[in-house]
C-alpha cells in the first residue's frame, strides 16, 4: 500500500493503516521538536477553529467534515516508511522520532454537528489536548474543515435557490480525484440528490447518476443511433445529451428513437448555449411532440446565481460541477486553528490560563467557552459564547457535540441523519441570511468576555 491508499482512507473517515500522518507542514513536526525539548509540549491546551469571516454575500456558512476527522484523528499514526523518510532528513532530534513512533491522538474534542450553520467568530471545533499533540494535528484539521465547509456552504445556497428542482453533484472532472469524493459528501449532506461519482456513492450511500457524453453520439453514425442504444441499454428513463450539434434536430432525433422503442425519453439535457432562452424552446419543442413527461435538466459552470436565474423556467433539474467543487469563487472556508487557552506548567490536572494574539488584523479570543445559540419564533437570534463553567442562555441550544473522547471516536450521528438535521437548522436562519446578496446578522459573541481577556 502506498499514499494512495492513505488518501482513500483519509476520505472515507477510517483506519487505513497508511501514515495519513504525513499529511501535514513540515512545521508542525520542527515545533513539536522544540516544544519537546523545552518541556511545554506535555502542557494542557484548549484549540479551536473558526473563521473570521465569511466571504463577501454570503450570511452564513455550513459545518461539513467533522464526522470524516473524527475516524482521521483516531488514526493519526507515523508508520515505519514515514520515520525512515523523516531520519533521513537529517533535521530532526532522535527524541522526536522516537516520540513520533509512539504517537496516537489521546485528547478529546467538540464540534458544531455536521450540517449546522456557523458565522465569523463560531468555535466550530475545541480540542483538549497537550500541546505537543494539538500542534501535531493542525494541517490535517485545517485541510478536511477548510475544505469540507466550502463545498456544503456554497452547495447549501444552490440548494436554496434550486427550490427543490433535482440536483446533481458532477464536479469529479473540475478538481483532484481525492477531493471530488469528499465534495461529493458535502454537497448530499445539505441536499442534493444525488453524485455522478461511484466512489462516493460506493463509500457514503449516495446515490448516483449520469447522462452520456459528446462523444458517445460522436461514436455513432449519428445522433439518433446513439440515442437508441443508450436507451436500449438503460431504458427510456435514461436522460439524452442532445446539443451535440443542433439543438432542435438533436431533440427530434432523440424522439424519434424514444417512439421505436415504445415511449419518450425520461429527460433531456442541455449543456451549452443560451439557457434562458434554450430551456423555453426545448420545453415548448416537446410539448408539441405529446413529450410532456420528457424532464429537462441543465448543466454548464453553473452557480447559485445562475441556478437563481433559471428559478422560472421550466428546467427540473441541474448538473452543478466546477462551481461547485471550487466553493462558487471561495475554495476555502477561511478557518484557522488557534490556541485560546495552556497551561503554565506541566500535570494532569494544572489549569489552562487564557491566551490570545494581539497581531494587527489577526488578533485572538483568549479563553476556553461553549457554544450556544438562541431561537426564537423558530429563528435564529444570536449565537453566544458562554464561559466554560457558566449554564447557556435561555431559547437556546448547545452547538458542540462530542467527537472524540480520550482519542476514540466519539461522534454520535450519521450522515443521513445529519443530512436531515441541516434543513432544519437551515430554515431557523433569517431570511437576510439567506439571501444571495446576504450577510451575517449576528456573530459569535462572548458573555463574561471580561474574564476571559
Amino acid at each position: 500500500m502506498g499514499i494512495l491508499d492513505a488518501a482513500y482512507g483519509l476520505l472515507r473517515g477510517q483506519t487505513c493503516g497508511v501514515g495519513t500522518a504525513m499529511m501535514t507542514d513540515l512545521y508542525e513536526l520542527t515545533m513539536l521538536d522544540a516544544a519537546l525539548q523545552s518541556g511545554v509540549a506535555s502542557r494542557r491546551s484548549c484549540f479551536e477553529v473558526f473563521a473570521r469571516r465569511l466571504p463577501p454575500r454570503r450570511g452564513y456558512g455550513v459545518v461539513a467534515g467533522p464526522g470524516r476527522l473524527a475516524g482521521l484523528l483516531a488514526d493519526y499514526r507515523f508508520e515505519a516508511d514515514d520515520l525512515d523518510y523523516l531520519a533521513g532528513l537529517g533535521r530532526f532530534s532522535d527524541g522526536l522520532l522516537d516520540h513520533l513512533a509512539m504517537f496516537r491522538f489521546d485528547g478529546d474534542a467538540w464540534s458544531y454537528r455536521e450540517g449546522d450553520f456557523y458565522v465569523p467568530g463560531s468555535p466550530v471545533l475545541r480540542v483538549d489536548a497537550s500541546v505537543g499533540t494539538a500542534l501535531l494535528v493542525e494541517t490535517l484539521v485545517l485541510s478536511v474543515l477548510n475544505h469540507d465547509c466550502a463545498v456544503a456552504s456554497a452547495a447549501a445556497r444552490m440548494h436554496d435557490v434550486a427550490e427543490g428542482r433535482h440536483l446533481i453533484e458532477m464536479g469529479g472532472r473540475r478538481t483532484h480525484e481525492l477531493a471530488a469524493v469528499a465534495a461529493a459528501r458535502a454537497a448530499w449532506l445539505v441536499g442534493f440528490d444525488a453524485t455522478s461519482n461511484l466512489l462516493a456513492g460506493e463509500q457514503y450511500g449516495i446515490p448516483t447518476a449520469g447522462t452520456a457524453a459528446h462523444a458517445f453520439t460522436l461514436a455513432h453514425h449519428d445522433e439518433e443511433a446513439a440515442f437508441e442504444a443508450q436507451m436500449r441499454a438503460h431504458g427510456l428513463e435514461t436522460t439524452l445529451l442532445i446539443d451535440t450539434f443542433d439543438l432542435r434536430t438533436g431533440l427530434e432525433r432523440g424522439l424519434a428513437a424514444a417512439k421505436r422503442l415504445g415511449g419518450v425519453p425520461g429527460a433531456v439535457r442541455i449543456d451549452s448555449g443560451d439557457l434562458t432562452v434554450e430551456v423555453p424552446r426545448v420545453r415548448q419543442w416537446l410539448d408539441d411532440a405529446g413529450a410532456e413527461a420528457t424532464r429537462i435538466v441543465v448543466s454548464g459552470d453553473l452557480d447559485e446565481y445562475r441556478i437563481a436565474d433559471l428559478a422560472d423556467l421550466p428546467v427540473d433539474g441541474y448538473g452543478v460541477g466546477t462551481q461547485l467543487v471550487v466553493g462558487s469563487g471561495h475554495a476555502t472556508a477561511g478557518m484557522v486553528y488557534k490556541a485560546v487557552a495552556i497551561a503554565r506548567h506541566s500535570g494532569t490536572f494544572e489549569p489552562v490560563v487564557p491566551v490570545y494574539k494581539e497581531s494587527e488584523g489577526k488578533a485572538t479570543r483568549g479563553g476556553v467557552v461553549r457554544p450556544y445559540r438562541v431561537v426564537r419564533d423558530g429563528k435564529a437570534t444570536s449565537e453566544t459564547l458562554v464561559e466554560q463553567d457558566r449554564p447557556g442562555p435561555t431559547n437556546s441550544r448547545p452547538l458542540h457535540v462530542p467527537l472524540l473522547r480520550s482519542g476514540q471516536n466519539a461522534y454520535p450521528y450519521t450522515l443521513a441523519q445529519d443530512r436531515v438535521f441541516h434543513q432544519r437548522v437551515r430554515a431557523e436562519l433569517p431570511e437576510s441570511m439567506r439571501r444571495l446578496d446576504g450577510a451575517p446578522a449576528f456573530e459569535a459573541e462572548v458573555v463574561g468576555e471580561s474574564s476571559l481577556s
